[in-house]
């Protein structure tokens, strides 16, 4: 092991897109404390989510393997009313919790001496497999559900969080929560590390906000023209049964003045964590990564945020679903304002955090993901591709489907019809020249990456829905 293993605070967001910081090429939005961890790490500019929806990314990034894997593949519905969606294909069935006997990076960081925290959302199954049964000594916050079903004013209704004062603002909860364990821990004096898993709820829907903060957003909206601009665009008719009859609704231009004040106090709770961080003299030796689950909410349910130029956004396999903001900041290791181009996904933190802790991996373990520390120091790492399957029908307008990215080139098959479409991402990031035809070679070539990977994992394929254009 090292002779001092750093501490990790995982800074886990759920449906923020890629551009919705400052720093990322947002010109609504205002984000000055990540801005600042942008500038004190390293941003990554082709980062992805292992799934365009949470709770797979979730299992993902705690057992280090792709959601095909484990067989948890979309998110979870513990009330059963939502799955399977049917369209011209079933959805495939999914496992609903993380899977039992899963051997997570909070448990190998506990087996290596660690304090384990467990703050914000979990989503990943019922009583029986919450945070505490994964490696997790504390767990405040993390249930099963996946937005806050009674709202980001207290009262919350989470079992797993005490109810604060009538009015208390769930994403300001969370951060005092997890800047008590910081100083709880100080004043104890433990000399033991930390791995603060943070997971917060926002900026999930509901889209709820202070009123201050939406305000801010507003005279911001009208002073840059955006209330004068259409930002709602209707598209074609949804895919799935359910919604038979509505269309999707796509977001073109960020100008939400709600969802704007739901980052701007994100952000100002990043601050405050990130503050009390160095207050306890633990800035130094402690690993910040600051990411999202999937992209940004684009083209249903309400459609806050824009991601273009990244095409459609969460339950899509296009750039704008799985593409995320990575920013990775650990002084004296990686160089501040530092930008890598080199793809990355969510299972490849399990290697990471355990190189930088120096913990081996346990044996007969598979690990889908590779460790990324040389490109943390700057180093070269070999191409390799990134895989996503996603077998079911997206709440937001996707269609089941699943894509490979190698180098430049990203190939998309799309199960209701088996079309492929391949796209040069360098030349085309918003996805909207097929050159399958162009290029056919190159479109066989990662047809058969995404096959073979496909069956090694033992993926499973929707149905064909034989009931199809009865209802």
């Amino acid at each position: 092991m090292m002779a001092v293993q750093p501490n990790f605070l995982f800074i886990f967001m759920d449906d923020m897109g890629w551009r919705d910081l400052a720093c990322t090429g947002s010109t609504f939005y205002e984000t000055p404390n990540i801005d600042r961890l942008c500038r004190q790490g390293m941003v990554f500019a082709n980062s992805y989510a292992s799934c365009p929806v949470c709770s797979p990314s979730r299992a993902s990034y705690l057992t280090g393997q792709y959601p095909a894997r484990l067989g948890v593949t979309d998110w979870i519905d513990m009330e059963g009313t939502s799955h399977p969606l049917r369209g011209k294909l079933i959805d495939a069935p999914y496992i609903k919790h993380l899977p039992e006997g899963e051997y997570t990076i909070a448990q190998a960081l506990k087996d290596a001496g660690y304090d384990t925290w467990h703050v914000g959302k979990w989503h990943l199954g019922g009583r029986e497999f919450y945070p505490e049964h994964f490696g997790f000594d504390v767990n405040i916050g993390g249930c099963s559900w996946g937005h806050p079903h009674d709202g980001y004013f207290s009262p919350y209704g989470i079992e797993t969080l005490s109810e604060g004062p009538e009015g208390e603002y769930l994403t300001d909860r969370i951060t005092d929560e997890a800047v008590r364990l910081l100083r709880e821990r100080q004043a104890c004096g433990s000399r033991k590390p930390f791995y603060m898993n943070l997971c917060h709820y926002a900026v999930h829907t509901p889209i709820q906000v202070k009123d201050e903060d939406r305000e801010r957003f507003e005279k911001k909206a009208r002073e840059q023209g955006l209330d004068q601009e259409t930002a709602l665009v209707e598209g074609e008719f949804h895919h799935t049964e359910d919604k038979k009859g509505r269309r999707v609704v796509r977001r073109v231009i960020q100008s939400d003045p709600s969802y704007a004040g739901m980052i701007w106090n994100l952000d100002q709770n990043i601050g405050r964590l990130l503050e009390a961080l160095s207050e306890c003299g633990e800035e130094e030796n402690t690993v910040v990564v600051f990411t999202s689950d999937n992209g940004g909410l684009a083209t249903s349910e309400g459609s806050p945020t824009c991601n273009l130029p990244a095409s459609e956004g969460k339950g899509w396999v296009y750039e704008g679903g799985t593409r995320v903001p990575l920013i990775v900041k650990y002084p004296g290791h990686v160089v501040p304002g530092s930008r890598c181009d080199v793809p990355v996904t969510t299972p490849d933190f399990y290697p990471t955090f355990l190189e930088l802790a120096g913990v081996p991996q346990k044996a007969g373990i598979p690990i889908d993901g590779r460790s990324i520390v040389p490109l943390l120091a700057g180093n070269h790492m070999p191409e390799r591709p990134v895989f996503w399957h996603y077998p079911h029908y997206g709440n937001q307008g996707g269609t089941p489907a699943a894509s490979v990215v190698l180098g430049d080139y990203k190939y998309i098959e799309f199960f209701e019809d088996g079309r492929g479409e391949l796209y040069d991402l360098k030349a085309d990031f918003s996805e909207t020249n097929n050159i399958c035809e162009n290029m056919p070679e190159m479109a066989a070539r990662l047809r058969m990456l995404l096959h073979g990977w496909q069956r090694e994992v033992c993926a499973r394929f929707p149905e064909v829905n034989e009931a199809y254009g009865e209802v």
